[in-house]
């Protein structure tokens, strides 16, 4: 396996994906793609834009008229999301988008936009892609597949740092609330519902430090190198 392959991370709200993520295409010279940013951008749209979630064909005439593009930042060297030329990468990451981003990409028409952009970038590999459904749906033949888990109570203390600079005002509680109504809405929607692979292997990093998680990420990597090898 010299040449570039794809590595999907899969699991629940919190768990810790996109820093692995962004972890192993740093190390491994790849390009970082978050697909819950092109929901979430999505989802920034439709609110902009007051698009009907029930009018079927209000969406399908909303998503024409959305670019999505990844774009590496020369100072941070992070991949950042711009919808129609506009880079809204924090803007994206407001409580108000998590409290809707679930219901609006269990959308089938949403979905089906988001999955085919997805396939798009990744087709010339050397990608590392977070989500839901990138093992399952996305990249179902990905090289190495792995799903993220962790107690909820480390999840919802995770969330509640990460959004307390921003809105300070924020409760434990209320972070607990869109969690656990996010798990549900991701894993009972009829469109590619989250759930992991049969052949993605689980971290749970609940007592992981980023150093330990991207180890042992590392070490997953090097097993599926030398499996592919015995195989050849």
């Amino acid at each position: 396996m010299t040449d570039k392959i794809i590595i999907t991370i899969d699991g629940w709200s919190s768990c810790g994906k996109s820093t692995l993520a962004k972890q192993l295409a740093k190390k491994l010279g790849y390009l970082y793609i978050d697909s819950g940013a092109m929901y979430r951008a999505i989802t920034l749209y439709f609110l902009r834009n007051n698009i009907d979630i029930a009018d079927e064909h209000k969406i399908k005439q909303a998503l024409k008229n959305i670019t999505l593009e990844f774009r590496v930042n020369e100072y941070s060297h992070q991949s950042e999301i711009f919808l129609n030329e506009e880079n809204v990468e924090y803007i994206i990451r407001d409580l108000i988008i998590a409290e809707k981003v679930s219901e609006i990409a269990a959308l089938k028409e949403v979905r089906s936009f988001a999955v085919k952009a997805q396939q798009k970038i990744g087709k010339n590999k050397g990608i590392v892609m977070d989500g839901r459904d990138i093992g399952t749906t996305v990249f179902p033949h990905a090289e190495l597949k792995i799903f993220m888990v962790a107690d909820e109570t480390v999840r919802v203390e995770r969330r509640f740092t990460e959004m307390f600079d921003k809105n300070p005002n924020i409760t434990l509680d209320e972070i607990k609330a869109n969690i656990e109504m996010r798990d549900y809405i991701d894993s009972h929607r009829e469109i590619s519902p989250l759930r992991k692979a049969s052949d993605a292997i689980v971290i749970d990093n609940t007592h992981l430090t980023e150093k330990e998680q991207l180890e042992f990420a590392l070490g997953l990597l090097k097993k599926r190198k030398k499996a592919v090898g015995a195989e050849k």
